[in-house]
């Protein structure tokens, strides 16, 4: 059995020891969820092919425009990754360029009417497709995953998320 991996510089003052197995299933069950939700939402919903890319700008876009590099950085992505993105989400009218009021050579881009209708439907299909597997779980597994969100969102914010956004 793995030896528990200590956390201390990431944790701060006090040790964390972690048990990797633990760790690992953990990491496992994200990547089963991730994959899961994003097939089983093309399955039910076959209209819903964005790329989950071009998802997670419409979402950081949703909070006010902002610069292709702003983006790259919020995103951890290269600034030409995130243009070629820009560049479909544009021809899709998903998004718009606006001019910077506080620097007229560089261009800002902002979600349209289009794609915040495109990034609600989105997150309503998900919110559905999850509501319905939670009630597919017995009460008590319910009430565990729904209990453990202030946990995983601190997890999140802990990975550096929040940073992203």
């Amino acid at each position: 059995m793995p030896e528990p991996v200590d956390h201390a510089a990431a944790a701060g003052d006090h040790l964390v020891s972690v048990d990797p197995v633990q760790v690992q299933r953990l990491t496992d069950a994200v990547t089963r969820l991730r994959r899961a939700l994003r097939s089983s939402i093309r399955t039910d919903y076959p209209w819903e092919s964005l790329p989950m890319a071009q998802v997670e700008l419409l979402q950081t876009l949703a909070s006010g425009p902002l610069r292709v590099g702003e983006l790259a950085a919020r995103q951890r992505l290269a600034p030409n990754t995130v243009s070629g993105l820009v560049s479909r989400m544009l021809d899709a009218g998903f998004v718009d360029r606006q001019a910077d009021p506080g620097d007229r050579r560089t261009a800002r881009i902002a979600l349209t009417e289009a794609g915040h209708r495109q990034l609600a439907d989105w997150q309503r299909a998900h919110e559905r497709r999850i509501a319905s597997a939670l009630d597919a779980l017995t009460p008590e597994d319910s009430a565990a995953v729904l209990g453990a969100l202030g946990a995983l969102e601190r997890l999140a914010t802990a990975l550096g998320e929040d940073e992203s956004r």
